[in-house]
């Protein structure tokens, strides 16, 4: 319902053939331009903000470019980019890459993907990814120890820095290996373009990190790599033949756009690289030890297209798992009762929840009760007539319930802010006279910020959270905010592997039942009639729905990496000085 800006996508193409291969079979010069942008086009989802392309063309002559990008901004910048796109730009190896800003930074600059130039081909690096780092003072401090000054803070940049100057060691590694074999002048040069091993670079790179990511690049000799985080927080697909390499986000990307059964496809493993080499050779290497699964839940929720055969089943098994809880919440009254759906993401689940009570109850009253119409612009400046516009990008179905008669069960993926239940569907539904309004959310309570991709980093955007904080102001609990405050405080200062997340503390005293008795007060529109109550999966139904995912760390506040956890104990510090600072004023 809450749109949520979250996981960039990643696609990658190495051709294996020479390009007047594909020229004369496919009839186009195009034919890998074409395939980046389906595979582009079909994870649209995934980044709106901005997009950018990248290309290698070997063995051009010195003097001619043969290294190419192009970057744009906005909804519209895939086709804006593919629209530059001219025959000079084709070559063998491809990379392309859909943005969403997580950290507030928007602009072409923080546009992937990004370039290091230089006069060798080997010390050319383009990078982009689906990441985000947690730890990246460190890193930059790393960097500057050792006499570098990075243009811009941010993981990106730092990353393309770091992993610039690993490929530079090895370049210079390679120089002297040539020297000593008697190699001079170009065949210096050809010795090195020949001979780059990027498992050296991304070892001695991917070590300095903590974070979720898929890390990707192109060097300017023809290396082609991506790498998934230890954790497997973030996912990688690729898919190889006589013709192509290709890796991408999602599985049914490389599905859809070579025509090719799900079998063919494969997951990167966690701590795993995809390395091309110049000659096409392939292979996949550990480049670091894999940690204990954290593959995030949330693509399964949420993020990642629903065509996929395993997720498409996992969703449907989360709205079935909620039927006995909701059974609960309209007093067993089938009957009387019309199951629907927040378009256009809950569909699935949805399904899932109908098929669920048929299998109890036979025949159920469905309904499309609401529904979502194209955003509107929002080009009045006043806030208060922004928002009243912004409340009417849903509508619902008029006559679809019987007044003051009927329930409504309504499904969501996930109850984020709360921000456009209050401002739009309790109000719309509330039009309905229903007897009573069950919100669904087939994810859990979410209470804990993301730090590997998704945009919610502020503990006070969850309104699990501030339920939670009325809860303890209501009862008086004020020395439990300052313990976990002081506690918060003190782990900054543990700079080890095994940190706590003291925020944990702070949901204990209370039930979920509570909480969500909360959430309604907070969200409930004056004036709304119709009692509401609220019912989320639980942990145990979302890990035995997405067995293969168990990262949870957003529900449960259990991080997998040391970064994530504290990042969450310095949130609350922040939410409470601030506080404090209000306070003063």
């Amino acid at each position: 319902m809450e749109q949520l800006k979250h996981e960039c996508g990643v696609a990658m193409i190495r051709l294996l053939k020479p390009l007047s291969y594909y020229e004369k079979k496919y009839g186009t010069w195009a034919y890998g331009f074409n395939k980046l942008y389906l595979m582009m086009e079909k994870q649209h989802n995934r980044g709106q903000e901005g997009a950018g392309i990248a290309s290698v063309c070997l063995n051009k002559e010195p003097g001619t470019e043969y290294m190419f990008r192009e970057k744009a901004e906005g909804k519209d910048a895939i086709t804006e980019i593919f629209s530059r796109v001219t025959q000079e730009m084709a070559g063998e190896l491809y990379m392309g890459h859909l943005r969403y800003s997580t950290t507030g930074k928007s602009g072409l600059t923080f546009v992937h993907p990004f370039l290091r130039r230089n006069n060798w081909r080997a010390k050319n690096l383009c990078l982009c990814g689906n990441f985000n780092m947690t730890n990246i003072d460190e890193v930059f401090q790393f960097l500057t120890a050792q006499g570098q000054s990075p243009r811009i803070y941010g993981d990106s940049y730092i990353t393309l820095e770091l992993m610039g100057h690993r490929l530079d060691r090895e370049v210079e590694r390679l120089f002297v290996e040539a020297k000593e074999k008697g190699l001079e002048g170009t065949d210096i040069t050809n010795y090195i373009d020949n001979h780059v091993e990027m498992a050296n670079v991304l070892k001695t790179t991917m070590i300095h990190y903590d974070g979720g990511y898929v890390m990707c690049g192109l060097t300017g000799s023809g290396e082609m790599f991506a790498v998934r985080d230890p954790w497997g927080i973030r996912p990688a697909f690729f898919y190889r033949d006589e013709e192509l390499i290709a890796l991408a986000s999602e599985r049914p990307v490389l599905q859809t756009t070579f025509d090719i059964d799900r079998e063919k496809v494969f997951e990167l493993k966690p701590g795993q690289a995809l390395i091309v080499h110049k000659n096409g050779e392939s292979r996949l290497e550990l480049i670091m030890p894999a940690q204990k699964l954290s593959a995030c839940s949330f693509e399964r929720i949420y993020f990642s297209r629903g065509s996929d055969c395993d997720i498409y089943q996992e969703r449907k098994r989360l709205g079935e798992q909620l039927t006995q809880p909701i059974l609960r919440a309209i007093d067993n009254d089938v009957t009387n009762t019309v199951f629907s759906y927040i378009p256009n993401t809950a569909e699935v689940a949805y399904y899932g929840m109908t098929d669920g009570f048929r299998k109890l109850h036979g025949e159920v009253r469905t309904e499309k009760v609401v529904w979502k119409d194209i955003k509107m612009r929002t080009f009045i400046a006043d806030n208060s007539e922004r928002n009243d516009l912004a409340a009417h990008v849903y509508d619902i179905s008029y006559g679809s319930l019987r007044p003051y008669e009927d329930n409504l069960v309504i499904i969501d993926d996930s109850i984020v802010r709360g921000t456009t239940l209050r401002e739009s569907i309790f109000k719309i539904l509330d039009r309905l006279h229903p007897k009573k309004i069950v919100m669904v959310s087939s994810s859990p309570q979410i209470r804990y910020p993301d730090y590997y991709g998704i945009d919610m980093a502020r503990l006070e955007e969850f309104c699990a959270f501030r339920a939670t904080m009325a809860l303890i102001e209501e009862r008086g609990m004020w020395q439990l905010v300052n313990d976990t405050y002081l506690a918060c405080k003190e782990e900054l200062r543990n700079h080890g592997e095994d940190l706590i997340n003291h925020v944990r503390a702070l949901y204990e005293p209370f039930t979920i039942e509570e909480i969500n008795q909360k959430i309604v007060e907070m969200l409930r529109p004056k004036g709304m009639q119709a009692p509401v109550e609220l019912v989320f999966q639980s942990i145990e139904g979302l890990h035995e729905a997405c067995p293969n995912h168990p990262g949870d760390w957003y529900f449960t506040g259990h991080y997998p990496t040391p970064g994530g956890t504290r990042l969450c104990n310095q949130a609350f510090v922040n939410y409470i000085d601030s506080k404090l600072k209000n306070n003063k004023k």
